[in-house]
């Protein structure tokens, strides 16, 4: 191509070129981006499950007076910050099931809890996490790819156990 003295710049084909190459590095950078944030929220989730598990021991030794806590009850003592108490963080929900004891029964019935994280966007581009995760007071952290709330205490100990 000829070019009169003094024009400067760049051509059509090659700002077209240019444009094509950052096109292809997006496309191969975009999804790893994604999936790396995937990771990220899955780990928060667990983070904020074994929070939630220290937490309600502690509620449990204290002011539950052998019980154990909701959310609300968690953050009300100051046990947990106010956005993991929401119920929201990180791409996750959350929510705790406490069950009370009952020294009545015979035999007594000690109390329970468990607490599930579960993916706020389970499918397409925005998708916050594969896995659901679910602790009980047992301490262990149990984890698959159903992302759905785990309907009882039952289905959370059917859950595989991750490497604790």
């Amino acid at each position: 191509m000829q070019q009169k003295k003094g024009q400067q710049g760049f051509s059509l084909i090659e700002l077209l070129i240019v444009v094509a190459i950052i096109g292809i590095i997006a496309a191969i950078a975009i999804p790893n981006l994604l999936a790396s944030r995937r990771a990220a929220n899955e780990g928060a989730a667990q983070s904020g499950l074994r929070t939630i598990h220290s937490a309600e021991a502690t509620y449990q030794q204290t002011t539950g007076s052998g019980n154990f806590g909701n959310l609300a009850a968690l953050q009300g003592d100051k046990l947990i910050d106010a956005v993991l108490g929401s119920g929201t963080k990180s791409g996750y929900t959350f929510d705790i099931k406490p069950t009370d004891a009952d020294k009545a029964a015979a035999p007594p019935v000690l109390a329970q809890f468990y607490a599930d994280a579960v993916p706020t966007a389970t499918g397409g581009v925005s998708q916050t996490g594969t896995r659901r995760f679910a602790i009980a007071e047992d301490g262990v952290m149990h984890g698959d790819t159903t992302l759905t709330v785990p309907a009882n205490r039952t289905e959370v100990d059917g859950m595989p156990p991750l490497g604790n």
